[in-house]
């Protein structure tokens, strides 16, 4: 049987310069899908950027209680934190920070992007660490496009690439900590995918660009559909003309207290407001202006 629908949303994206950054999770109906806080996705098809800052771009901040995973669809991405990393990527690539107990970074559409590549597509996720990893020592790991698993689909209907967790006995490298999951599904015109689910995970799809039919249903580019725990089948269809893009992830529903302020993400209010005191007192570090390109 197929899996209930929850609800589906979507936030209107901000726009700045035709640079659209839509914010997607959490919203008004949700605060968490399993251990997903937080779920940002910026495009930009028409690139009008200057320097370094662009469509994936922020300024130096901190994070603390979270692990942060940005995967580039299409573009590249310029990674720079407080631990002396300084990474580009581009299509396919992940940069992976653990924030642990505290790190500040930034992270940018790389600026030669701006005319090579008139189509961005970046998703950003914060992934809720357990209370026992909170205060761990930050770390950073990037990962190439040729490092993520890749399977390819039956029926010749496209292919899944496991960005966290498994399938079908591939493993992806990034650590998990609560039996999460996050795939990206390519997805050809007219063809079919499904996945049997498990009860006990939180199971949620994304569509950053193209519209798709789930479980049914047709819904539109942008918009977030959240499943509940009724039924076992989720199935992807493609009825538009060209290949589609789907990101399905999850995961064990969260059983700690999300206490969330900025970017930290911790258990309790006072835990907050010793991550504020803490990077008040410099202890998250800082990035070394030789080691970046920013305006």
């Amino acid at each position: 049987m197929k899996k209930k629908i929850r609800f589906s949303v979507q936030n209107l994206p901000a726009s700045n310069d035709d640079v659209r950054t839509q914010k997607v999770l959490p919203n008004k109906f949700v605060q968490a899908i399993g251990h997903f806080v937080f779920l940002q996705h910026i495009h930009s098809q028409k690139q009008k950027l200057n320097g370094y800052e662009g469509a994936a771009g922020t300024k130096p901040h901190p994070h603390r209680g979270v692990a942060i995973l940005t995967y580039i669809i299409a573009g590249g991405v310029e990674h720079v934190d407080s631990l002396g990393n300084h990474v580009k990527l581009n299509a396919g690539g992940v940069h992976w920070t653990n924030a642990g107990r505290g790190v500040i970074y930034d992270e940018a559409v790389s600026s030669e992007f701006r005319h090579t590549s008139p189509d961005i597509s970046v998703i950003r996720f914060w992934i809720n660490l357990p209370a026992s990893r909170k205060t761990e020592r930050p770390g950073y790991f990037p990962f190439q496009s040729d490092e993520i698993p890749k399977r390819e689909l039956s029926d010749d209907a496209g292919w899944i690439k496991i960005l966290l967790g498994e399938y079908e006995k591939a493993r992806a490298k990034i650590p998990c900590n609560s039996k999460e999951f996050l795939y990206h599904i390519h997805l050809k015109a007219g063809k079919l995918f499904s996945i049997l689910t498990h009860r006990a995970i939180d199971y949620a799809a994304f569509l950053p660009t193209n519209k798709a039919v789930i479980n049914d249903m047709e819904f539109q580019a942008g918009r977030l559909v959240v499943f509940t725990t009724y039924g076992e089948i989720i199935e992807l269809y493609n009825s538009s003309e060209t290949v589609i893009d789907i990101i399905l992830f999850g995961g064990e529903p969260c059983n700690e207290p999300i206490v969330a302020e900025g970017n930290f993400v911790m258990n309790t209010q006072h835990e907050i407001t010793q991550a504020y005191n803490d990077f008040y007192d410099g202890k998250y570090g800082q990035i070394n202006s030789n080691n970046r390109n920013h305006k």
